[in-house]
C-alpha cells in the first residue's frame, strides 16, 4: 500500500485530525492524532492502526513499522 492510499485510509475509518504515513523501502513511520485514542492504552491504539496494515505486514510490503497514536488532548 502506498503512503497516500495509507493516510487517506487511516485518516476517513479513525476520524483523524492528521495522520503523517513515511514510507521508506518496507519500514513504515506512522504518526496519527484522533479524538477515538482518548483513553486507550498504547497497545490499544496501536492495534486499532495495525488492523489496516494486517494485509501489507502479511504480504511482507511492510516489515517494520513504528507507530505514534495520540489524542488531540496529548498534543
Amino acid at each position: 500500500m502506498e503512503a497516500d492510499a495509507l493516510k487517506e485510509l487511516l485518516t476517513l475509518e479513525l476520524s483523524a485530525e492528521s495522520v503523517e504515513v513515511s514510507l521508506d523501502g518496507d519500514r513504515a513511520a506512522i504518526i496519527v492524532v484522533a479524538d477515538v485514542f482518548e483513553g486507550l492504552s498504547r497497545v490499544k491504539r496501536q492495534q486499532m492502526i495495525y488492523r489496516y496494515l494486517n494485509d501489507s505486514i502479511t504480504s511482507g510490503a511492510i516489515h517494520a513499522v513504528t507507530i505514534t497514536a495520540k489524542a488531540p488532548s496529548e498534543r
